[in-house]
């Protein structure tokens, strides 16, 4: 079978052998088969295996509901519809996600148990906001805001959460690392799906943002912010944030500040594909078509300056869009190669996640076919390097998914 390693170009013809969760030998000569044991072969002549698909941007217990029916719902039936989409998302080959915002602790703890089916999980668990920021979803009559004021829906439940000025984000941003949180996640700029915060305000002050950075880097991990516009970005970077999710609108002295800093930009391929969640003419559909005329430059910029790019999907709220995960990929050929886009959903996100340093759940290499790394495994009907909308029909075309060495889908005998 042809492999193709998640780093190089060139595919060899090989084997790969997996022992346990973990692949024990890549070979381009036949595998001894120990006979004493209990072994399964797999026959992949004539196939494509790759590594499993990374998506570094996720909203797992939000992709599948719509937001209306995320504000009024109880948290049960949230999880519930969660668990039916993380089965969902590995049946399409993805078999790891960095989620972003959201209570994914518990759904997390049940997959990696082996309870439910579904990806491996690097969660952020809530979004931390500022006032009329782009976690900001309480209703138009909870302000003005009492000092005892009880937690709104989405804070009691994890969803999001409001900090404003350094000592409440440092005990926020704390409570998050406390439930298991991999990195830290802040709005730092005005969202699409959030109703008081315009496109273009900056959110959050430097010592507000410094003071989330002290209690990741205090963890050993990192902080990485929701930001569109190149104020936002700026002064999140100032303050020490090595990730920032979006960017579509940034202009070139702000792409060359985050190659300057060595950090990383987590984009998505936001293309007006006449898809939407909100209204047409409602304030929301408005934003998220301002947002849409960026990622064409935003694209060219991180190439032109060699910033280190990881690249996600940010599904929300529209159980159809999540289906067909497939699809947010092969959008990435406006900007990209077959190879760069597999390169960069496997080995290259994989890098990002790493960053959690200490606070990394799976310490063995993800991303990549080689020895002692996770046994994530895609085999292909067809050549994505060649045609990468092969991953647009992952029923007919994903032959088999293979998660921490445990088979969820083989049809080759069918």
């Amino acid at each position: 079978m042809q492999i193709f390693n998640g780093k190089d170009e060139r595919t060899v013809n090989g084997h790969v052998l997996v022992v346990d969760n973990l692949i024990s030998k890549v070979s381009t000569t036949p595998i001894p088969v120990n006979k004493s044991a209990q072994t399964t072969i797999i026959d992949g002549k004539g196939k494509f295996l790759m590594p499993g698909l990374i998506d570094a941007h996720t909203h797992l217990m939000m992709e599948s509901l719509s937001m209306q029916a995320l504000m009024v719902s109880d948290i049960e039936f949230i999880t519930v519809a969660a668990v039916k989409s993380a089965e969902r998302d590995l049946m399409q080959g993805f078999t790891t996600f960095r989620d972003l915002a959201g209570p994914t602790f518990g759904v997390k703890r049940a997959i990696d148990m082996g309870m439910i089916p579904g990806p491996r999980i690097y969660p952020s668990g809530a979004m931390i906001s500022q006032t009329a920021g782009h976690g900001d979803f309480l209703m138009p009559t909870d302000v003005p805001r009492a000092p005892d004021a009880p937690l709104a829906y989405a804070e009691k439940h994890n969803i999001g959460i409001i900090a404003d000025g350094p000592d409440e984000v440092l005990k926020r941003a704390r409570e998050q690392l406390r439930l298991g949180a991999t990195q830290i996640k802040l709005a730092a700029g005005g969202g699409v799906s959030s109703n008081y915060d315009p496109l273009d305000v900056a959110q959050y002050s430097e010592e507000e943002f410094r003071a989330a950075v002290l209690a990741a880097e205090n963890w050993g991990t990192y902080v990485t912010v929701h930001a569109y516009t190149p104020r936002a970005v700026q002064m999140a970077l100032r303050a020490g944030v090595q990730c920032i999710d979006h960017g579509q609108l940034i202009d070139d002295a702000t792409a060359r500040m985050i190659a300057e800093k060595k950090a990383w930009l987590s984009l998505q391929p936001f293309v007006d594909d006449g898809t939407s969640a909100f209204a047409p003419g409602s304030a929301n559909y408005i934003k998220q078509q301002q947002m849409r005329r960026g990622p064409d430059s935003a694209f060219i910029l991180a190439k032109k300056h060699k910033i280190k790019t990881a690249v996600g999907t940010d599904i929300l709220f529209d159980a159809s869009v999540a289906a067909q995960r497939g699809k947010e990929l092969t959008k990435l050929l406006r900007w990209y190669t077959p190879f760069e886009i597999l390169r960069m959903v496997t080995s290259v996100n994989a890098e990002l996640l790493r960053m959690s340093g200490p606070r990394n759940p799976y310490p063995n290499k993800l991303g990549v076919i080689e020895e002692g790394a996770y046994a994530d495994l895609l085999l292909v009907e067809g050549n994505p390097l060649q045609d990468l909308k092969l991953l647009e029909k992952p029923q007919e075309n994903l032959l088999l998914i293979m998660k921490n060495g445990v088979v969820h889908k083989n049809i080759l005998s069918k």
